[in-house]
């Protein structure tokens, strides 16, 4: 039975495909196909319409990973209002986690959330601090990624 003409009305008689678009998809390469897939969810993430796995639910801002890293603060950091500062950075960023005196005279702590807002915390616990402060080094280990926050805010622990 041949095609009916008005659907393809250049099939030729040897049943090759004159189509434009019958013809286009014959000729592209499935690797393309995907490919293109993978360019669309790439863009489609960029404008704010996420792909996601049935269950996953995105937590904090939309479209970036969350972490969760812990963190030591070296130098002059107890006794001058650094858990406090940190704190409040801490919340400013929309992150969650904890912050607590050492007995061996460091701040320690857990910073969770988005990656961007977890790094800007990070720079912000090396260079900067509380006023008082004068921090020699930080710490950052066990950094992973996470599915959901372990927390709901920042706390100070005592």
């Amino acid at each position: 039975m041949l095609p009916d003409p008005r659907v393809c009305p250049s099939l030729a008689k040897d049943r090759a495909p004159r189509c434009a678009l019958e013809s286009f998809s014959r000729r592209i390469p499935v690797s393309a196909h995907l490919a293109g897939v993978g360019l669309l969810i790439a863009f489609l993430s960029t404008l704010g319409c996420f792909v996601r796995a049935p269950g996953m639910s995105m937590n904090m801002a939309d479209g970036d990973t969350l972490i969760s890293v812990d963190y030591e603060i070296f130098g002059k950091v107890q006794g001058v209002f650094f858990r406090k500062y940190t704190q409040a950075e801490g919340k400013k960023l929309g992150l969650v986690g904890w912050v607590q005196n050492t007995d061996e005279g460091t701040v320690q702590g857990q910073l969770q959330g988005p990656i961007s807002k977890v790094r800007h915390m990070q720079e912000w616990l090396e260079t900067r601090g509380s006023p008082k402060s004068h921090i020699d080094r930080a710490n950052f280990r066990n950094e992973k990624i996470i599915l959901k926050l372990d927390y709901s805010d920042f706390q100070i622990v005592k």
